[in-house]
């Protein structure tokens, strides 16, 4: 009797494990190739990829971390990785430059920057008239950006001065070299915890609501085309965990802040706590995700066209 029953418990397990393998096997025996990115636009990946070096996800995954836009870009069009997390205004250069080989299959991050005041002059855009303001990314997204809401506002006596790197311009706020400064996250928690002086006056992202009437799309999940016509359910089933693990960020700071770190997306558990509530991690698809980009694709096409590759991509960019 107990022979059989051993019996039976081993056919189940053996059926149990068997059953898991074979879904797992179902999405792909391939591991999907994904690279994340250092700073806000990787963030909301750190529980996915938790649970992945665990082994408890449905999809098999490998997911390294880029530490520069220009790395992920060239590990997407190269094909060493399927599926990157990449700034929004990468995903058409990269469309145009591959003649269509990529997707849009999600936005990840709104709006990023905020401009930050050591003192308590600046509360809105208006308020940058007559006033100087530091800023780095000239000839990219802030700059574009910035001049949008400025023109918008009718703000015309602006100085703008422009550094090479965000560091550069967080380390000028933060010893006082600079009273007014565009800057991203994690930058700006970084300016805080330094600087207690220093101050969030304008969160950019509202105000370009405010004055274009949809949210600033900031960073976006892409994949290689051919990737995604072949692996629609693996795709699907990605999707489906990363926006779990987007959701596992926004509702447990703490504990996904140390993750952050343990995974190199920023250098500090500390830092992350206080930078994630700014970082507005997100998960935007199909219809949203499309009527927020090409709104700003169509800023960024009129302040230059070289700025998204030429010219505006057409619809099949857009996963659906």
């Amino acid at each position: 009797m107990k022979k059989t029953a051993l019996l039976i418990l081993a056919l189940v397990l053996a059926f149990s494990v068997s059953g898991c393998s074979e879904n797992k096997a179902e999405i792909g025996n391939e591991p999907v190739n994904i690279t994340m990115l250092k700073g806000s636009t990787g963030i909301g990946a750190v529980k996915l990829m938790e649970e992945s070096e665990k082994n408890e996800t449905d999809g098999n995954y490998n997911i390294n971390v880029s530490a520069a836009a220009d790395d992920a870009m060239a590990k997407i069009i190269s094909g060493e990785v399927d599926i990157a997390a990449v700034p929004t205004n990468i995903a058409p250069l990269i469309y145009n430059k591959t003649n269509g080989n990529i997707a849009v299959l999600a936005v990840n991050t709104l709006g990023v920057l905020y401009i930050v005041e050591n003192g308590d002059s600046i509360h809105t855009i208006k308020d940058l008239e007559g006033k100087t303001i530091y800023s780095s990314g000239q000839g990219a997204v802030p700059e574009y950006v910035l001049n949008y809401l400025l023109e918008k506002n009718n703000v015309e006596n602006v100085n703008i001065v422009y550094m090479t790197e965000h560091a550069e311009v967080a380390a000028a706020l933060a010893d006082g070299r600079a009273d007014i400064a565009l800057l991203p996250e994690p930058n700006v928690t970084a300016v805080m915890m330094k600087n207690s002086q220093t101050r969030i006056a304008v969160d950019v992202n509202d105000e370009w609501k405010k004055t274009n009437g949809s949210e600033l799309a900031m960073g976006c999940i892409i994949a290689g085309k051919e990737f995604v016509d072949e692996n629609e359910e693996a795709v699907d089933t990605f999707l489906k965990e990363y926006s779990e693990s987007i959701d596992y960020v926004n509702n447990n700071v703490s504990e996904a802040a140390e993750l952050v770190e343990k995974y190199g997306i920023m250098a500090s558990s500390d830092a992350a706590v206080k930078a994630i509530p700014n970082c507005n991690i997100v998960y935007k698809e199909k219809d949203e995700m499309k009527t927020m980009l090409e709104a700003f694709y169509d800023v960024l096409y009129k302040a230059n066209p070289k700025s998204v590759g030429g010219e505006i991509p057409d619809t099949e960019l857009y996963y659906d």
